[in-house]
């Protein structure tokens, strides 16, 4: 029930913020939180680091952005065969890679992904490193004008709360509850007689789909999509929005997107205030170090918030005497 009303308050607030905040800042925020917490339900629910999950993520922005500049077809349409474009990649990497475990399960997804960054940097359709540049948003069935920030985040805010559903749904499943016990102790789980590969597998395609829902959604509200997004950097960030904001947790990923990427945007005004307050000139030069302060962020939750942020408030939660 408090879960529920957790939900309920998020989703309030959601409805909220776009007549507060910047809608395009909030949507970027919303694809974000949603490839972390599609990354989530495979690390953090299945055990498995992946470092390929970039290629969803950027291959279905670079699908999306094509069919919608080039092809003409509509948003929906567009969301929908990026999403299975990621899923296909899902499903050919994820047969290679559950192959075998730890290490070398995430240096084949980085080696596999790092392969489809240099196919995306030599393709024609991708404009090497210019990018796709001026992608349109469109309508919505010919009745909503995406064009306009408050149609297209109502949009986002709609299809990502839909899709964290199903992650919630996945999760409290028998499936999500058998990736728990392969994550907990896989040979226990093979001798109760499950076919372990195949729900690694399972849960790979779906991470990788969702992954690619979310990169889809981005290069419909930025109008762009280029090369960072495919990069392997992008698996690192997600990586750590996963671990800032909590590993193996429902909301956590969310959290951490949103600490990531608020940081990413409003660190250089941050700096400002602090400058103009302390007099500090020093501080004007933050926006320029947001890879530094990202990465002290990590090194402190490694060394002190190990649960990351929404982890360590549940376990305070559930140590409360009131509790």
């Amino acid at each position: 029930m408090n879960k529920n009303v957790g939900y309920a308050i998020a989703l309030a607030l959601a409805l909220v913020a776009p007549f507060v905040l910047y809608p395009v800042l909030l949507m970027k925020v919303l694809c974000f939180a949603l490839f972390a917490c599609a990354f989530n339900l495979l690390i953090g629910y299945t055990g498995l680091l992946s470092f390929g999950h970039a290629a969803f993520f950027g291959g279905a922005g670079y699908v999306m952005g094509f069919l919608l500049k080039d092809m003409g077809v509509s948003p929906m349409l567009g969301l929908f065969l990026g999403t299975l474009f990621a899923a296909g990649i899902g499903l050919v990497m994820g047969m290679l890679a559950i192959r075998r475990q730890g290490i070398y399960f995430t240096m084949i997804t980085l080696a596999l992904a790092q392969m489809l960054f240099f196919i995306f940097l030599q393709a024609p359709f991708t404009h090497g490193e210019d990018g796709l540049q001026g992608v349109p948003r469109g309508t919505l069935f010919g009745l909503l004008d995406l064009g306009n920030d408050m149609n297209l985040y109502f949009l986002v805010l709609a299809l990502t709360t839909g899709a964290f559903a199903l992650i919630v749904r996945i999760v409290h499943s028998p499936f999500g509850q058998i990736l728990k016990a392969v994550k907990e102790n896989e040979p226990r789980a093979v001798s109760l007689g499950y076919d372990v590969d195949r729900y690694k597998l399972l849960a790979f395609i779906l991470s990788a789909a969702l992954s690619g829902f979310a990169g889809s959604l981005k290069t419909l509200v930025i109008g762009f999509e280029t090369l960072t997004d495919v990069h392997w950097s992008m698996s690192g960030l997600v990586v750590l929005m996963t671990l800032v904001g909590g590993l193996g947790t429902l909301a956590g990923p969310i959290v951490g997107a949103i600490v990531i990427i608020a940081l990413e945007n409003k660190l250089g005004d941050i700096g400002s205030f602090l400058s103009r307050i302390t007099g500090v000139e020093w501080f004007n030069s933050l926006g320029e170090s947001v890879t530094i302060v990202t990465g002290l962020i990590f090194i402190i939750c490694v060394l002190a918030f190990r649960r990351g942020i929404v982890g360590e408030i549940s376990a305070w939660v559930k140590r409360s005497p009131a509790r």
